[in-house]
């Protein structure tokens, strides 16, 4: 059982950065970790994935090259660095937790946190 809390949504300009942490109660280690977000009225949509020793990571097609993923799991914490941020990049976004390493689909991962907002603004 893994319990994931989410920090460091807030309101960030547009080109500016914002850093989102995933503080997992278990041990991360053992996990395949993941960002989804979700804006009002659409589907959750997959941002990123890192695999268990943080070798391979991937992205989702709207994020690549201005966001990354990180994990530390001495800290059991996984990380989503976003920069050159967009106004269509607001919404929730969620940490996941999962076996199997390189999947998009929501279904894949078997926990969830309870998101964070993150604004984008003119």
């Amino acid at each position: 059982q893994v319990q994931l809390v989410e920090s460091g949504g807030g309101l960030v300009q547009v080109g500016g950065s914002l850093r989102l942490s995933c503080a997992a109660s278990g041990r991360t280690f053992a996990y395949v970790m993941a960002w989804f977000r979700q804006a009002p009225g659409k589907e959750r949509e997959f941002v990123a994935t890192i695999n268990w020793s943080g070798g391979y990571a991937k992205y989702g097609d709207s994020v690549k090259g201005r966001f990354t993923i990180s994990r530390d799991d001495a800290k059991n914490t996984v990380y989503l660095e976003m920069n050159s941020m967009k106004e269509e990049d607001t919404a929730v976004y969620y940490c996941a937790a999962g076996r199997d390493s390189g999947k998009v689909a929501v279904t894949v991962y078997d926990y969830w946190g309870q998101g964070t907002q993150v604004t984008v603004s003119s």
